[in-house]
């Protein structure tokens, strides 16, 4: 848990995502971001989609707190649902409501998002609402359930350290479901704090959507817990056609391509843009195993030079260079 919180702080310092954004792509951030550039993702998504792999797009941003900010992720996102349309990629939108206006104004979020989430539907494009903390859990769901009003496209993410994300995999059972662990610092009024709390609480997520649910995502890189749904699914007679497994891009791309060609649906999270450093920080806080999934490099000295000792985490953004 050190570790985990060790993550979370990295995640929410200013100054190191700065730095991250200036110097990453030079220290390997490729690695872990599918490009910064239009034309860089959509051929990340075709090489993807080669090997029958699905794709979850991720217009990468963090602390927006300025109406121009917001539009111009907005725009972003939109070009990536007008680019999967005319290029006919395997490919949907994950979107952050706070990125979007949610920490500005609840309603110039809201006509945010119903102008992705609208052209999205117009060409029958899956968008996926990402959870973040605590603080923005119920706002988020709301803005979901609006939407869902008048369009269908539209799913989120349950995070399975919250308590009262059993109640809502129920209330939500309806939507596509991205199924996580959570990696965001919450208090113990609200969420279970033990590795073991959240595992089990985890699982027990993902059966019940899989066997009541419209569609489940799996987002795990932990095999253990991929040979469990196999298990799963097999024993209750659930079609492949009901769920995905998720991983990040970067990541465990053998297992990614295995599980493609065993014939499960499977979907790598493919963030973009230069502001990566919040994201990653959070998946190895979500599970700080990752690090050892993606390269035993962790640190040198033009990294240490670059960005200083304090952000010298940073240099983990290379570390998907194992996983080639």
């Amino acid at each position: 848990m050190v570790l985990r919180d060790f993550f979370i702080y990295l995640s929410e310092n200013k100054l190191l995502n700065s730095a991250a954004q200036k110097y990453g792509l030079k220290m390997g951030a490729q690695s872990v971001v599918a490009g910064t550039s239009l034309p860089e993702v959509v051929q990340s998504i075709k090489e993807l989609n080669k090997a029958n792999i699905s794709c979850t797009v991720d217009n990468l941003g963090e602390f927006v707190y300025e109406k121009s900010e917001a539009t111009v992720a907005k725009n972003n996102i939109l070009a990536v649902v007008q680019a999967i349309h005319d290029e006919q990629l395997d490919a949907h939108i994950s979107l952050k409501p706070s990125q979007l206006g949610l920490d500005i104004d609840y309603a110039f979020c809201y006509e945010n998002l119903k102008e992705i989430v609208a052209l999205a539907h117009q060409y029958n494009i899956f968008v996926n609402f990402d959870m973040e903390n605590y603080e923005r859990l119920h706002s988020s769901f709301e803005l979901l359930e609006e939407l869902h009003k008048e369009y269908d496209n539209v799913g989120t993410v349950i995070q399975a350290y919250f308590f009262e994300s059993e109640e809502n995999i129920e209330k939500y059972k309806n939507f596509r479901l991205r199924i996580v662990k959570g990696a965001y610092k919450e208090p113990e009024n609200v969420a279970y704090q033990s590795k073991a709390d959240i595992d089990h609480n985890y699982l027990k997520l993902i059966e019940y959507h899989l066997l009541h649910g419209k569609f489940t995502s799996i987002a795990t890189h932990d095999h253990n817990v991929i040979n469990h749904v196999k298990q799963f699914v097999k024993q209750h007679n659930i079609p492949n056609e009901k769920f995905e497994f998720q991983m990040l891009y970067g990541f465990r791309k053998e297992m990614q391509l295995d599980l493609a060609r065993e014939g499960y649906h499977f979907c790598t999270y493919l963030p973009f843009g230069n502001d990566w450093y919040g994201y990653f920080m959070r998946r190895l806080a979500e599970r700080p195993q990752n690090v050892a999934l993606v390269t035993k490099q962790v640190f040198n000295k033009k990294t240490n030079m670059a960005i200083g000792l304090g952000a010298a985490a940073f240099a983990l953004g290379r570390l998907s260079k194992k996983g080639k």
